[in-house]
């Protein structure tokens, strides 16, 4: 776990990973498709996310939906991540 840490024009790669109370600044946050990470008060000032490997396949995989007309599931998953982050 890192506790209380500053990251700044770092790259951190996030699959199984908990940050508390940390700060990013600048930074890319790389998720594989691999466990979770866990933020608790975390505080994220211009950082870059992205996804790689098992990630990046699954918003190919959404964006292939989304072109082929199955435009409505992606919406309800969308809609799914969104309610569930208030």
């Amino acid at each position: 776990m890192q506790s209380d840490m500053s990251y700044n024009h770092q790259t951190i790669m996030l699959d199984g990973e908990t940050f508390s109370h940390c700060r990013f600044a600048a930074c890319r946050l790389i998720y594989s498709g691999g466990g979770l990470p866990q933020f608790d008060g975390c505080h994220f000032d211009a950082c870059e996310w992205k996804f790689e490997e098992a990630a990046a396949r699954t918003l190919s995989h959404l964006k292939l939906m989304w072109g082929v007309g199955a435009k409505p599931a992606v919406q309800a998953t969308i809609k799914e991540i969104t309610v569930a982050a208030r």
